[in-house]
């Protein structure tokens, strides 16, 4: 993603359960963002944290997300590796698609790359980036200026077009 940084690395993050050793939802991700450190993954910024209506709606607990700003010299394929590392060490159990989590850790932006979705590699930028209210949102506090790598569209003018109840932030 091209912003006035340079180019960044971008990390989506978000929960809506709790942790049992942990606790809420934000200080479970919290944790999780020092345990990143293992990894060989600097987090250089963490946005504001948001409030989240569950996306698609539905009964479940809102949900805490931010995005954050790494540094690493893994790859994006590594890097998407640690991410479901630590999402398993910190009890991610992948059931059923949008169902409720006590962490979810999504590669959004890997310095602007652009790659195709292929089983076991990270697909750059994430295919949903330009759809969640709840990324963009935190993103553009991080990249004001940001663009979505492939479309060069502005980040702000990504949020500004979602309509008003998709994923209510």
């Amino acid at each position: 993603m091209e912003n006035t940084r340079g180019s960044s690395i971008f990390i989506g993050a978000g929960a809506n359960l709790a942790h049992p050793t942990y606790g809420s939802p934000r200080e479970t991700l919290k944790a999780a963002f020092r345990d990143l450190e293992r990894c060989g993954v600097q987090v250089l910024r963490v946005s504001p944290w948001y409030c989240t209506a569950p996306v698609p709606a539905s009964d479940q607990p809102w949900y805490q997300n931010a995005v954050i700003e790494v540094a690493t010299d893994l790859g994006p394929d590594e890097l998407l590796a640690a991410l479901h590392e630590v999402e398993e060490a910190f009890g991610r159990v992948r059931t059923i698609a949008n169902a409720a989590r006590v962490i979810d850790l999504d590669l959004l932006d890997f310095r602007g790359e652009i790659a195709p979705e292929s089983p076991g590699r990270a697909t750059l930028p994430h295919p949903r980036l330009a759809a969640r209210a709840f990324v963009l949102r935190p993103l553009a506090d991080l990249a004001p200026d940001g663009r979505h790598p492939m479309t060069g569209q502005p980040i702000q003018a990504l949020l500004a077009a979602l309509p008003f109840d998709e994923g209510r932030v």
